[in-house]
């Protein structure tokens, strides 16, 4: 389940050729959501049994094919879906000899430590795909989208007094995932007028795993705390007895919030879909 973005590695071969009826098949969601923005739904993608648990949207239409997980791709359908182009990230790059013998690849990247900022290295990667896969007209509107979208979303929030916000993915009772720059859900919060909570820079794919009593270094006490599903079932009772928690400003009513599933692995679709529903959550709030 990893992306692709900023830099974009092409195979030799040009694929401006390709018709409209090429048959794409993707090895990574994000990819994937921005194939169906672009008009162009792949034929077969990894691990789609899980799209609806972590992605819920753009809707995948029911022709997708399942071609196994993204490390163990079942080459036999992969063969019968007779791809045209085969998309998929650097962390499947042992894969290449084998998917080559298959069909031409595109190689896109953005989760590196040189890649910088995700979601401008988002924009850059969607511009590309539009322009090699001969859909530039579709990429170029649906950014124009996405760019209104964002700065609706800004607007529905400017005066309101939203504190920062601190983004977060509990891992059990005692340790969270925590969202910061250079990352995708941190670039959204920016491009939306919000301050994170959490000041530190984290690694390059935008979290870091913390203990729940490193909480404590968030400065702001009227930060607000945002949790997105699925939150582990027993998570929530566990907190609710814990001195640790307790202590915490995020302990007191209001402070603590829960968003549905959002791909923090995502692209542009991504940074949208969690900038709406934040924004619909403080609005309903405010």
């Amino acid at each position: 389940m990893f992306l692709g973005c900023a830099a974009v590695a092409f195979a030799p071969r040009p694929l401006l050729a390709q018709s409209d009826g090429q048959r794409i098949v993707s090895l990574d969601y994000g990819i994937a959501s921005t194939l169906l923005s672009l008009g162009l739904p792949p034929v077969g993608l990894s691990d789609l049994a899980d799209w609806d648990r972590w992605v819920v949207d753009p809707l995948l239409p029911k022709s997708v094919v399942d071609i196994g997980s993204s490390f163990e791709v079942n080459f036999e359908i992969l063969l019968e879906l007779k791809p045209d182009i085969i998309l998929t990230t650097p962390f499947l790059d042992e894969l290449l000899p084998r998917l080559q013998s298959v069909a031409k690849v595109m190689r896109v990247e953005v989760f590196s430590p040189d890649a910088g900022p995700v979601l401008p290295a988002a924009i850059a990667a969607t511009n590309k795909l539009a322009r090699e896969l001969g859909r530039q007209k579709e990429g170029d509107a649906f950014l124009a989208r996405s760019d209104a979208f964002f700065e609706k979303c800004r607007l529905r929030l400017v005066g309101r007094n939203i504190p920062p916000v601190g983004l977060v993915n509990f891992m059990d009772a005692r340790h969270a995932r925590i969202y910061s720059r250079p990352g995708l859900f941190h670039n959204a919060l920016e491009r939306i007028g919000l301050q994170n909570a959490w000041t530190e820079e984290s690694n390059y794919w935008g979290f870091e795993t913390i203990g729940i009593e490193e909480l404590s270094r968030v400065k702001d006490p009227d930060a607000r705390l945002i949790a997105f599903d699925p939150v582990p079932a027993d998570v929530l009772p566990k907190l609710a007895h814990s001195p640790l928690w307790n202590a915490l400003p995020f302990a007191r009513p209001g402070h603590l919030s829960i968003l549905p599933p959002v791909l923090m692995f995502g692209m542009v679709n991504e940074a949208m879909r969690f900038a709406g529903l934040l924004t619909d959550l403080l609005e309903r709030d405010a």
